[in-house]
């Protein structure tokens, strides 16, 4: 079976369909006359034998032949049990796995000095930059391949790509503001209330006189201690929150991309194109796990108990791999080429906003620092971490 859209802009009629330049009799549903962006199936009876390339043929009524060629025949994946479990052990073997192993550079990171640690933060945003230029790049390999030129895929990519990175810039720094205001309301609220039932039990010692002028002093003093109270919870809070929020972020970001990719793998695998093999599981697993210590590195300084940490990292973890199994479902039982398009360019605005926010806390952390902002570990941790996802992506 064949799928056909009209991309042109007037109404066609296929009048036949070939096989390696072969007429063969075939079914055309709902019917042979097809509408501007309309979509038809064309249903061929063929002995396919699996693994042999062919070439099939669409004519039109005024003699226009379109071709799409397949490099291996393969049945089309059926929507069973079977078939779930298979995309299901591809995700966690592509997405969980390698993230969660990545997770465990936590501990080692917690333990290096301000330096290393800068080096790590500025590695992080290597792999993150690395990740979004290659979905943008897998965006026009699909365009180029699998998308018709009257959806101008390159123009919605960058729409799409913009968009969740404004969208998404906007969402966490709101997120952020109002968990600090929360939070210090919260505290204000505790600490007004435990010196209110102080101030009433030293009423009863004073006069009328003192209490009245004390009162006065003591508003003031408040006002003022309040003020100070504020602006110290404020700068704690925003210490605290801010890599959490990054790096749940990156843990987003890095989900959108990985479902893209299990879009990817689904689809390839659809077609008859991948290979299941240890050395591509390997590649697969050695490239992501790089992205576990993406989502690491901004929260490895952060006091925390070690109960609530692990928590948040295998939480986060998650939400960075499990997507890679939902991808794998739909890329192969329902790929569309223009939801792998949105997607994936989801997926790089996401990144582009994560690295953003890190950018800043690298460049807000370093200024509490002795060193400048390029300093020599912010340099070369950006390069290797460029560096890795180079080197790593050349075993897939």
């Amino acid at each position: 079976m064949a799928s056909i859209r009209n991309t042109g802009p007037l109404e066609i009629v296929v009048s036949q369909a070939d096989i390696n330049d072969r007429i063969q009799p075939a079914a055309i549903e709902p019917s042979n006359s097809i509408t501007r962006l309309g979509e038809a199936k064309v249903m061929i009876p063929f002995p396919w034998i699996p693994g042999i390339p062919y070439e099939i043929g669409i004519t039109t009524s005024d003699g226009t032949r379109f071709s799409k060629s397949v490099e291996a025949a393969a049945l089309a994946p059926t929507p069973d049990a079977n078939q779930a479990l298979l995309f299901t052990s591809l995700g966690v073997y592509v997405g969980v796995i390698p993230v969660l192993i990545g997770l465990m550079w936590y501990p080692y990171i917690r333990r290096i000095s301000i330096g290393k640690y800068s080096f790590f933060l500025s590695l992080t945003a290597g792999l993150l930059i690395f990740l979004g230029i290659d979905a943008l790049l897998e965006v026009n390999e699909i365009v180029n391949q699998n998308l018709a030129a009257v959806f101008n895929g390159q123009a919605l990519s960058v729409l799409v790509t913009i968009s969740s990175f404004i969208v998404l810039l906007y969402t966490s720094e709101r997120l952020t503001q109002r968990a600090i205001e929360k939070a210090v309301l919260k505290k204000n609220n505790h600490s007004l209330a435990s010196s209110s039932s102080v101030g009433k039990l030293g009423k009863s010692e004073k006069s009328t006189t003192e209490r009245q002028g004390g009162e006065i002093y003591n508003k003031s003093a408040k006002i003022s201690s309040s003020t100070q109270e504020v602006q110290i919870q404020l700068q704690r809070y925003q210490q605290l929150l801010k890599p959490l929020t990054i790096s749940m972020m990156i843990a987003i970001g890095i989900g959108l991309h990985n479902f893209g990719e299990g879009l990817a793998i689904g689809a390839a695998m659809l077609l008859g194109e991948v290979a299941l093999s240890t050395f591509l599981i390997v590649g697969f697993t050695l490239h992501n796990t790089t992205e576990g210590l993406a989502i690491v590195a901004p929260i490895a300084k952060i006091e925390r108990s070690r109960r609530m940490m692990i928590r948040r990292l295998v939480t986060m973890g998650l939400i960075a791999g499990v997507p890679t199994i939902a991808g794998t479902w739909i890329g192969g039982f329902l790929y569309s080429p223009i939801a792998a398009v949105i997607f994936l360019s989801v997926g790089a605005g996401a990144i582009f906003q994560v690295v953003y926010s890190l950018i800043s806390w690298i460049s807000h952390h370093q200024k509490s620092a002795p060193s400048s902002p390029l300093s020599g570990h912010v340099i070369a941790g950006f390069i290797t971490g460029l560096l890795i996802m180079y080197l790593t992506g050349l075993l897939l």
